[in-house]
């Protein structure tokens, strides 16, 4: 995470992926973070507030999850096993007051939805199953409220439905670059997680898939940049209808390591 440019001061942040790629100072606290995880089993930190809790969280919970390139130049990464990904479950209730139990057990629900999806999404990919991913997926356009459409072409418009996929991916902390350049143009979106890469190209049709997405991946050669990671390259065409506002291609080609 080298830079040339001026390190600014990172007042008032608690998330450990936005100062290290937003070009803040970091004092390496993870040889301390070490000794945490191998010592003992449960903490309860009871410092005063501002004292960096929530961001030592944050970098436990980066490190669990696997985002390596997140901790280059620090003292734990080259001790630590990045092949070994963690599921972490966060409760939050820094939102708001909650001023009932049922409140309270609304919050805690509301959360482990949200944390069982990305289980879900985590197991599929640790796995490398996309007939489950596919399903998954599905399942998630399938639960976006009817209201977001409604005096609204967001369905027209293949941003909308590609933010779905970052968002989730994202939170799993893999690699996730969107955009991706190669020597003949950029793919929508790329994941390199647990061992494996995934190429994804995103394409709006009328209703009945064309099949273009996947043909766009391999015609310019998307695949080419990563042949010498040694790694197995999953090429996935996703097609959405605006009509239906749903997937209605899964198109997937793998090349083997």
């Amino acid at each position: 995470m080298a830079t040339d440019q001026r390190l600014r001061l990172p007042i008032g942040i608690q998330t450990f992926s936005e100062i290290r790629e937003g070009g803040y100072y970091y004092v390496d606290k993870t040889p301390i973070i070490e000794r945490l995880v191998h010592q003992n089993k449960y903490y309860f930190l009871s410092r005063p507030r501002r004292f960096g809790k929530s961001l030592l969280l944050d970098t436990l919970r980066c490190l669990f999850e696997g985002r390596r390139s997140l901790f280059e130049g620090l003292y734990i990464h080259d001790r630590w096993d990045w092949e070994t990904v963690h599921p972490v479950i966060r409760l939050s209730f820094g939102s708001g007051v909650m001023r009932s139990r049922d409140e309270l057990d609304e919050r805690i629900r509301h959360q482990l939805r949200k944390h069982r999806e990305r289980r879900t999404l985590f197991t599929h990919l640790r796995n490398h199953d996309l007939a489950g991913l596919e399903n998954h997926l599905k399942s998630l356009y399938a639960g976006l409220p009817h209201d977001w459409y409604r005096n609204n072409p967001i369905a027209q418009y293949e941003g909308h439905y590609a933010s779905v996929f970052y968002s989730h991916f994202a939170a799993l902390g893999g690699q996730v670059t969107v955009e991706d350049s190669s020597h003949h143009g950029k793919v929508d979106m790329a994941v390199d997680f647990a061992g494996h890469i995934y190429l994804f190209e995103f394409k709006v049709v009328e209703q009945l898939p064309e099949g273009k997405a996947l043909e766009q991946i391999k015609a310019r050669g998307y695949a080419d940049k990563y042949r010498a990671t040694g790694k197995p390259i999953h090429l996935i065409g996703v097609e959405f209808s605006r009509e239906r506002r749903q997937i209605v291609a899964f198109d997937v080609e793998t090349i083997r390591a």
